[in-house]
């Protein structure tokens, strides 16, 4: 089976089989020890999981390179660890969630017949996020300016380059 595995990791673009081959074949071998001590129908599972596993990869790889990723349209670069959106979303989440609960409160004061003035501890709190939000956007505002007076954002640096037009 590791002989069939290795042929098959041959349908690979050359590059990803330089890359990753080696590793893969060490898992698979390691995998296959784990799977021997297993009945003969866990065994033949493992073995038809494993090559049309090999087989839908190396077709992926094929037709859509190595940034593609089937369950997401491209693959995250290492730089970030989640889309610059979520940012946004979890702040409109955060907000939801606070006037979800101020209301429920108001519902709970209107209930239990507590005068309609008496004070949330939510008011406060809205106003120290925003104040927060505020002094955030403030800090990023700061250090965009210091970076593009010192030239040093990625307009500038796409300014710089050539782009083949002074070639001769």
């Amino acid at each position: 089976m590791l002989v069939l595995y290795r042929n098959l990791l041959r349908l690979y673009p050359a590059e990803f089989f330089r890359e990753y081959a080696g590793e893969m074949t060490l898992v698979f071998s390691q995998a296959q020890e784990d799977a021997r001590a297993k009945n003969f129908m866990a065994r033949i599972t493992f073995c038809l999981r494993e090559v049309s596993g090999t087989l839908i990869g190396a077709l992926r790889q094929r037709l859509f390179g190595p940034n593609w990723n089937l369950s997401r349209r491209f693959n995250m670069r290492p730089e970030f660890r989640f889309p610059r959106s979520t940012v946004f979303l979890m702040c409109v989440i955060l907000a939801g969630v606070v006037l979800a609960i101020d209301k429920a409160l108001n519902i709970v004061q209107m209930k239990e017949g507590l005068p309609p003035g008496t004070v949330s501890a939510w008011d406060p709190m809205v106003w120290a996020l925003l104040f927060a939000l505020a002094l955030v956007l403030t800090a990023v505002a700061s250090v965009w300016g210091i970076l593009f007076a010192l030239r040093r954002t990625g307009m500038h640096r796409l300014a710089d380059l050539d782009f083949g037009r002074n070639s001769n």
